[in-house]
């Protein structure tokens, strides 16, 4: 029999669970991007998603009264009551909804909430069925699969600005649908739901009143063209919304793990759940949300104005690169350009082969489409850029790829 010091030692199997949980895969390559610096690779990075920009400086210093204010301890499991109050005015005013303090919870981050509402309205090995977006932020299939719920994709076209045909909704609905995954202004693509899109998407779910609704809008504050606008306002469509959203892009906090939902339905679940995983989130990361809910905008109008100039920068120098087209994101911070020719000439046989042959050749770390689901049929190759970084990194990383590019991938 073999003893521990052998190292062969088998461990009891894992569950299901476990072994379906997927990844995010922003963070994987980030990892091959900080091995490729240590060894002294010049990498121009634009694969992960937050802010460049500092927290804003009065938020620092809540943060640091806090502390020495001695709030240092557990905090109601839905967050504390000024923060609450805060973010339901917030949510309130910004989409016109009747939103109170009581359908607000705070979590450690607005992405736990994604699993706790799965988790709250499907059942494991039930069949139910959860749509959500595909190219769509990648946690939400994981976690989808990971509580026993059966995935189902809804593709988000070019063709039509990254939405969704609602014909295409309608159809996918069935008897055993519970959930609806809507992420706008959306991760990958930047696309923004416009008032068409709400409306029809309104009038399908009117027709089916068992389906619950996530609408994840951690990027509501960061629209470039128009205003922003909620599902959740369409009549009937508030009382079955959980409305997601943050302080993580907003204010250049994703390291500070603070993000709330409104639901007043589910608002005593979420409660629960987070009592039985994180006990609440960070006591003086919520004093510091505080302070960037209700204090001055400016840092926070800065950030986005210096996104719109980085969006009409990164936008007019991908559409001068042969092989490449790039549609105007009208939110967030990401560009989705279609590589789908520039592969070709660089005979490169996907995105994936084009992103790795990027990072590794010409010093370039981008995501790749596969990276936020299976490609939409018909739609070609797309990657991601990041466009939370400077001008001159902008401009340096997009020189790169149009180079490797007219180079036909040669060195």
């Amino acid at each position: 029999m073999n003893s521990p010091r052998d190292g062969a030692v088998s461990v009891p199997r894992l569950s299901r669970r476990a072994e379906s949980l997927g990844t995010e895969n922003a963070f994987v390559v980030l990892a091959e991007v900080n091995a490729l610096v240590r060894a002294g690779r010049d990498i121009v990075s634009f694969c992960i998603g937050q802010p460049d920009f500092p927290t804003p400086e009065h938020v620092q210093e809540a943060a640091i009264a806090a502390i020495r204010a001695g709030k240092h301890g557990y905090t109601p499991s839905a967050g504390i009551d000024e923060l609450r109050a805060a973010a339901a005015h917030d949510l309130a005013t910004r989409r016109g909804l009747p939103i109170t303090p009581d359908d607000v919870v705070v979590g450690a981050g607005a992405k736990p909430f994604i699993a706790y509402t799965i988790a709250s309205v499907t059942d494991y090995g039930a069949g139910d069925e959860v749509i959500y977006p595909v190219p769509g932020f990648p946690i939400y299939e994981s976690q989808i699969a990971a509580n026993g719920a059966v995935p189902v994709p809804i593709f988000l076209r070019e063709s039509r600005g990254f939405a969704f045909d609602p014909a295409e909704l309608e159809a996918k609905i069935t008897a055993k649908t519970r959930l609806l995954i809507l992420n706008a202004p959306q991760n990958p693509t930047g696309g923004v739901l416009d008032r068409e899109n709400l409306d029809a998407i309104a009038a399908i779910l009117a027709r089916h009143p068992q389906v619950w609704v996530f609408a994840d809008e951690i990027y509501s504050r960061l629209v470039y063209d128009g205003r922003f606008e909620s599902l959740a306002t369409r009549p009937g469509m508030l009382e079955r919304t959980i409305i997601s959203d943050g302080a993580s892009k907003t204010w250049a906090m994703t390291g500070w793990r603070i993000g709330y939902v409104a639901s007043r339905a589910l608002a005593p679940v979420f409660t629960r759940w987070i009592t039985n995983t994180e006990s609440c989130a960070s006591q003086i990361s919520q004093w510091a949300a505080v302070a960037a809910i209700t204090g001055p905008q400016d840092a926070a109008d800065r950030m986005r104005e210096r996104f719109r100039e980085r969006r009409d920068l990164i936008v007019r120098l991908l559409n001068d690169i042969p092989g490449i087209t790039c549609a105007s994101p009208g939110g967030a911070f990401y560009a989705w350009p279609n590589v789908t020719e520039a592969c070709r000439l660089t005979s490169c046989a996907d995105s994936e082969a084009f992103r790795k042959r990027l990072l590794h050749e010409a010093g370039i770390a981008v995501l790749a489409d596969i990276h936020f689901g299976r490609r939409v049929p018909g739609d070609g190759q797309h990657i991601r850029f990041s466009y939370a970084a400077s001008n001159e990194a902008i401009e340096q990383g997009v020189g790169r790829l149009a180079e490797f590019v007219r180079k036909g991938g040669r060195p």
